[in-house]
């Protein structure tokens, strides 16, 4: 049976007809750099979400960047976050010559252990990043209460979240600040690097905005030191047409993750832990395994593709090492890091390939 770890190729051939023409119409207009394609998802990302703004961006790394931009994070501060999640999260607080100040999970959920956070927060905290890790929000009623106690900006890091909801809000629009990515193989996906800033601040927004175009105010006129963050026209267009659909995505991505655990109650697996008020969509599919390697080894054997998202929490990676963290300083993510395996994932995944996958990590597992 031939399994896709994403079915990208699937996606693409539902919508084809849409995006041909809607890409078409990018290089017949010869406008490839912002546009009417880039306004119109701009202005139906802030709608979907509810916040009163939304900023393409070049990819989610770049926003979580500019949003520590925006927020004016400089040598010297801290900033609090997870160790376990892709490095691009950690990575920007070091790139600006900030301090990344980790803060174990809550071994449920793999986000961040809110009750963990005060007692990191220092004089020189500046803001607090919480992980939407695998399509699930963190627990952002309890972040953001200590961030407004200690007169914190608090960044969601949505780039696996979008879509989600927190207590009836859409993830991005749980903060100072939430950020996102449409890397192909996130739910909302382009057909290249993207992302989104998203925020209710008009300041922050209109600062973003600066950044991110070299930080001008006008042609040639630069009121910041800025980048070059610009989501360009033709992944502005291709998202179009995927954040038509999303929704129906979003409702496949919750009915296949739900049927996994279902089908998987009884293997011996950790399957997902969905929060009361709270909906994943599933950006991965990842179950904690013993014997992980050899596991993976016997799915792929039988053509069933496997990944592990994370194999290494950021504070034993060699780029974090004059951090001066060391093993052991964050056990629940290093125990989570050996065990967790992602299964395919996708709205197109179907009932007969998911029950093949079931069995064979029944058998295995």
């Amino acid at each position: 049976m031939k399994i896709n770890f994403i079915d990208l190729q699937a996606q693409y051939q539902a919508y084809k007809e849409e995006i041909d023409r809607e890409v078409g119409e990018v290089m017949a207009s010869a406008q490839f750099i912002g546009g009417p394609k880039l306004q119109k998802l701009e202005s139906d990302l802030a709608a979907y979400t509810g916040a009163a703004h939304a900023i393409g961006c070049s990819s989610g790394t770049d926003a979580l960047l500019l949003a520590l931009m925006a927020l004016d994070i400089k040598a010297g501060d801290e900033v609090i976050t997870t160790p376990f999640t892709f490095i691009a999260t950690a990575e920007v607080i070091a790139f600006l010559g900030a301090k990344a100040v980790f803060v174990d999970i809550d071994e449920a959920t793999y986000n961040i252990d809110a009750a963990l956070i005060e007692d990191a927060i220092t004089e020189r905290t500046k803001a607090i990043i919480p992980v939407s890790l695998y399509g699930q929000c963190a627990d952002m009623d309890a972040v953001n209460a200590i961030a407004a106690k200690h007169g914190l900006p608090v960044i969601e890091d949505a780039c696996q979240s979008f879509g989600a909801e927190y207590k009836g809000k859409k993830s991005c629009n749980l903060s100072t600040i939430g950020c996102t990515s449409f890397f192909p193989s996130k739910p909302l996906g382009a057909y290249g690097d993207g992302g989104a800033v998203f925020t209710s601040d008009d300041a922050l927004a209109e600062k973003i905005r600066m950044l991110l175009n070299h930080g001008q105010n006008e042609r040639y006129k630069h009121k910041y030191i800025g980048i070059n963050g610009r989501l360009d026209a033709i992944q502005a267009a291709v998202l179009n047409v995927k954040l038509a659909h999303f929704d129906d995505e979003v409702e496949a991505r919750m009915r296949i993750g739900a049927a996994y655990s279902g089908k998987l109650a009884n293997a011996n697996v950790v399957t997902p832990a969905v929060m009361e008020e709270r909906t994943s969509v599933y950006a991965q599919y990842s179950v904690r395994v013993k014997h992980r390697e050899a596991v993976a080894a016997a799915l792929n054997a039988k053509g069933i593709p496997t990944a592990v998202h994370y194999p290494m929490p950021l504070h034993l990676q060699e780029a974090f090492a004059p951090l001066g963290y060391k093993p052991g300083d964050f056990p629940v993510s290093e125990r989570v890091s050996e065990e967790i395996m992602s299964l395919p994932m996708s709205p197109y995944l179907t009932a007969e390939q998911q029950d093949f996958i079931v069995t064979a990590l029944e058998e295995n597992a």
